[in-house]
């Protein structure tokens, strides 16, 4: 397709497109009184309208029945869970029994390293990206310490190339075909939260595991956003969060992934009660029987509370399907760069897209290097109802979630962008 800067070709793809109607559904913050061109989807979604119903429904069961909601509610507390089981399979592309809710993202790392990081005195190490979201990074330093190695021996960074902005796949295969026998673990975010980067999973899982290594995937980017076949692509683990693109509040749930093969493996883990044999959890029995599958993993009695604006975000995604978002999320990114380019044009500063071109290498962000601009750029555009984030020294990260960003945004962020720099 061709596109057009202009507000009317903009309404155009709006009329066209099939997910437009979702936007009525979401809260938009409001800057003088105008709602925002929201753009921060990547660190914390919009709230849905349908999120205060679900999460009243758990309030007035909790006020009419006390202890006894966990099983007369109309959704009863005890098995609140297992209604992500199958929306979220399709999500991530798992089988039901592979996924499961609990705890937030880097204490389910923690807890998956338990069982898929067991290092010995030859095979130890842990391979990751270079610049890690900060939390990994200490994670990992932790988790080596915790085993007895310095971080400098056990951590093995892929860095990007001298002038490069994204790691190549072939680095990656490299540095895991190096590593070799001493591999203990390959755990990646699925897509950097810096550059928007998405890595072949597929690929770097199968050289993984001929490594001999367990490999895993932090999806904190990619759950809600990109198209994931963990159980086809063997992937051993992964854990994601919920606010993110799946819109479920600040600091919510964590969503896990165990893949059907270790279900039945005597591995170790932190157990808990959640985790024990649903039909004898109340028996109160002193030895721990985990039950089949991810749920197995769980270790307290889950926070319904914060359960519930999840499981409306998951009802909202088993509406639409991840082929229609995906559908939405190319075009919509790849309207927002031609408007990129297009208002470069424009003014003296230049604008270096640093997350990949290729569209199978990206997803709903676009991380924009503003050549000749500084901070003062990203206050005018907060000023004026630009919602964007802003990372040192002056990149801004940009995600047009196709659930609620229109076209019409995307044409509107650009006339605001030229103001900013040419005022």
């Amino acid at each position: 397709m061709t596109f057009e800067n202009t507000k009317a070709f903009a309404q155009q793809l709006d009329s066209q497109d099939k997910l437009h109607k979702y936007r009525s559904e979401f809260i938009f913050p409001k800057v003088n009184n105008k709602e925002v061109i929201y753009f921060t989807g990547n660190s914390l979604g919009l709230q849905p309208k349908r999120t205060k119903a679900y999460v009243d429904e758990v309030m007035d069961d909790w006020a009419n029945l006390a202890v006894e909601g966990h099983f007369y509610a109309e959704k009863p507390w005890w098995d609140y869970h297992e209604r992500f089981a199958a929306p979220l399979s399709k999500i991530v592309g798992a089988l039901p029994s592979e996924v499961t809710v609990m705890n937030t993202l880097t204490v389910n790392l923690h807890l998956l390293m338990v069982s898929f990081y067991q290092p010995t005195a030859t095979r130890f190490k842990i391979i990751c990206e270079e610049k890690a979201f900060p939390s990994d990074q200490y994670m990992f330093q932790s988790q080596v310490d915790f085993h007895g190695y310095a971080p400098e021996d056990a951590i093995v960074e892929i860095k990007r190339r001298e002038g490069e902005h994204n790691i190549r796949l072939e680095d990656v295969l490299a540095k895991i075909e190096e590593v070799g026998d001493e591999l203990a673990l390959v755990l990646i975010g699925g897509v950097n939260y810096y550059t928007g980067q998405v890595f072949d999973m597929k690929t770097i899982t199968a050289v993984g595991h001929k490594a001999g290594a367990k490999v895993g995937w932090d999806l904190a980017h990619a759950a809600g956003n990109i198209k994931l076949e963990l159980h086809d692509w063997n992937v051993d683990f992964a854990a994601w969060c919920s606010y993110k693109y799946m819109n479920s509040g600040p600091g919510n749930a964590s969503g896990v992934f165990v893949h059907e093969k270790h279900h039945n493996a005597n591995l170790p883990r932190f157990a808990g009660w959640w985790g024990h044999n649903k039909e004898r959890r109340f028996k109160m029995e002193p030895k721990f029987d985990a039950v089949h599958g991810a749920d197995g993993w769980q270790i307290s009695n889950l926070p319904v509370l914060s359960l519930a604006p999840y499981l409306a975000s998951v009802d909202m995604f088993a509406e639409i399907g991840m082929d229609a978002l995906i559908e939405k999320r190319n075009k919509i990114t790849s309207y927002l760069e031609f408007i990129l380019q297009e208002i470069d044009k424009e003014v003296d500063s230049s604008f270096e897209i640093i997350t990949p071109s290729n569209p199978s290498e990206r997803a709903s962000q676009l991380s924009v290097l503003l050549h000749g601009e500084g901070r003062s750029l990203f206050d005018y555009l907060m000023e004026n109802g630009v919602i964007v984030d802003w990372r040192e020294p002056n990149v801004i990260r940009l995600a047009p979630v196709p659930l609620y960003c229109s076209f019409e945004d995307m044409y509107n962020f650009g006339q605001i962008l030229k103001q900013g720099i040419l005022k």
